[in-house]
């Protein structure tokens, strides 16, 4: 089994619990991804890959497709499977998928991909996809054009270390890679609506680089992203505010011509 990034791997099993609360959903334009694009529907299957604590696991079960999910991380899954008992859960990862080749006739990777994002995992993904199935990758991505969300990134991306991250593109490097062919790539608008003590606060503390931080460096951005949301109009002393999103979604096929 391939090795877990020391930022997921530390990061994730200490905030494994702040990040099934903190970390926004996705929006209603998915499910019609997940239906017209990636073809999932009853009858069908698809692998959640990197489903940490199963966030994206309701958008796949409404399409009434069976759902298996692969998680690497210990915490996750202790999540994951207290969430969704009933969903079939492996430890794994996408260089190393512990599932029958040709067996899936999606794989999906939400907020994931950068992690694993190598000709080796592309390998693994393609060779438990079905003929013609579809690999599609989806992130909620901050809007960094609101002042205030580039001015949280900025706190947050001083400690990012060369953690593998969407923002990076170093991902795009792969793809479409080997045997697969790029069929659809879009972006919606989307935002997470709640109280900013869990949509700005405990979302910035469920970064996988920040949670893994000694603690007092971790106390200290705590410290700074409170008092931004002080310092900003529209956050401070809000009941409630929208964190501003744009929701990325790649689909990719696995092409059936023997390649």
């Amino acid at each position: 089994m391939a090795a877990i990034h020391d930022s997921a791997a530390g990061g994730y099993a200490q905030a494994a619990g702040r990040y099934a609360s903190g970390r926004p959903g996705y929006p209603e334009e998915t499910a019609h991804w997940l239906h017209d694009v990636v073809g999932l529907a009853p009858g069908r299957s698809v692998l959640d890959l990197g489903a940490g604590t199963g966030k994206f696991v309701p958008r796949l079960l409404a399409t009434g497709a069976r759902v298996v999910a692969v998680e690497p991380v210990a915490a996750m899954r202790v999540e994951f499977a207290c969430r969704h008992p009933d969903v079939e859960l492996h430890g794994g990862t996408a260089e190393a998928i512990p599932l029958a080749d040709a067996s899936m006739d999606a794989v999906v990777c939400a907020q994931s991909f950068h992690w694993f994002a190598t000709a080796r995992a592309l390998s693994g993904i393609r060779r438990v996809l079905l003929p013609g199935g579809v690999l599609g990758l989806v992130w909620n991505v901050r809007d960094e054009t609101v002042p205030w969300v580039a001015a949280l990134s900025a706190i947050t991306n001083a400690h990012e270390a060369g953690t593998p991250r969407y923002h990076s593109g170093e991902w795009r490097g792969v793809l479409p890679g080997d045997g697969f062919t790029l069929v659809d790539d879009r972006t919606v608008r989307s935002a997470h609506v709640g109280a900013p003590e869990q949509v700005i606060v405990q979302r910035t503390l469920s970064v996988s680089f920040i949670a893994a931080l000694p603690a007092a460096q971790r106390d200290e951005v705590e410290r700074q992203v409170r008092a931004l949301v002080a310092a900003t109009p529209e956050l401070a002393g809000a009941p409630e505010v929208a964190f501003p999103y744009r929701t990325r979604m790649i689909a990719l096929r696995r092409r059936d011509d023997g390649t």
